[in-house]
């Protein structure tokens, strides 16, 4: 089986423990990171992680859980399968 990889995108006001929370949904569900970039621009925050989902049929209940975190957190989260989001950024 080959390896199915997303792309977590996180972005919003920057503040103690977005790491921290994000990672742990994602180590709760067995998804290892591959790569992470994050950075802070005049407080605005800005995350990007490669991760491993092979074992997900389907993102829907990681894509819920990571969106109601940012929703308590006044962030944006998303994930996306990489060769969706790289079709959809393609120049």
């Amino acid at each position: 089986m080959s390896q199915r990889r997303a792309i977590v995108s996180v972005i919003g006001q920057d503040q103690v423990g977005i790491i921290a929370r994000v990672t742990n949904i994602l180590a709760e569900k067995n998804v290892n990171i591959l790569d992470i970039n994050q950075t802070i621009l005049n407080d605005f925050f800005t995350m990007m992680m490669l991760v491993d989902v092979t074992e997900f049929e389907n993102l829907d209940c990681l894509q819920h859980e990571l969106a109601n975190l940012g929703e308590s957190l006044g962030l944006t989260i998303n994930i996306q399968l990489a060769e969706i989001f790289k079709a959809m950024h393609r120049v």
